[in-house]
């Protein structure tokens, strides 16, 4: 099976099981999400759900989270992993979405990392939720999943893997194949235990058969 024909397989087969994939972060509007995913690094989106409801009802828009202390945001998010620059990031990221924005969330990947605490995985979430653009964000999920089924080759790093991505897929999947795969390896193709017997892609999948030629090979051997 050939790169193409395995990204073809695998869209076929989300298609059909998955046909409507969302982030799993709770927001109300393009400010609400910016935040939520800058909370979400390295941290859960169970988590950053618990965290939010009380963040918006203390800094509901951009301007009050601009005039916040650090103190007073750390008090809110200290659940949350380093919450200390987080803060600090989401001050900053509220000043600037003043200053330079005017209070509206950019549309694009490059005006998005101008923003303190959004990255260029942040950035790609934000233009692919918000504005359905063709961002692929890849996050660790999307990372070993890739690699794993063979979407992906040797990437050295996210943007690598961004760009091997996007090059099969056409520009209307990437923002829901962006979700197809973070979900996949949430509940699914997890890192440490992945359920490759209740996975619907393993015929699809490098890191399976090596696995299965592994256990034949053991097998033989005793």
């Amino acid at each position: 099976m050939t790169k193409k024909e395995k990204f073809v397989a695998l869209i076929a087969h989300f298609e059909e099981h998955m046909p409507i994939a969302e982030t799993e972060l709770s927001f109300d509007s393009p400010y609400q999400l910016l935040v939520a995913v800058i909370l979400s690094a390295q941290c859960t989106d169970k988590r950053v759900n618990l965290i939010t409801p009380a963040f918006f009802d203390r800094f509901p828009e951009a301007d009050t989270l601009a005039d916040a202390s650090q103190e007073a945001v750390y008090e809110v998010i200290k659940s949350c992993s380093y919450p200390n620059n987080k803060a600090k990031n989401l001050i900053g990221m509220a000043k600037t979405l003043l200053n330079e924005f005017k209070g509206v969330v950019p549309d694009t990947v490059e005006a998005l990392q101008r923003m303190p605490g959004v990255g260029r995985k942040t950035a790609n979430v934000i233009a692919s939720v918000v504005y359905n653009k063709p961002a692929m964000a890849v996050d660790t999920h999307v990372f070993r999943v890739s690699e794993r089924i063979g979407l992906t080759t040797a990437a050295k790093n996210p943007f690598d893997a961004e760009k091997q991505l996007v090059k099969y897929l056409p520009d209307d999947i990437i923002p829901k194949a962006h979700h197809w795969l973070i979900l996949h390896g949430r509940y699914v193709c997890k890192a440490r235990t992945p359920d490759c017997e209740n996975c619907g892609i393993s015929h699809l999948c490098n890191y399976y058969r090596n696995r299965q030629k592994a256990k034949t090979a053991t097998k033989v051997k005793v």
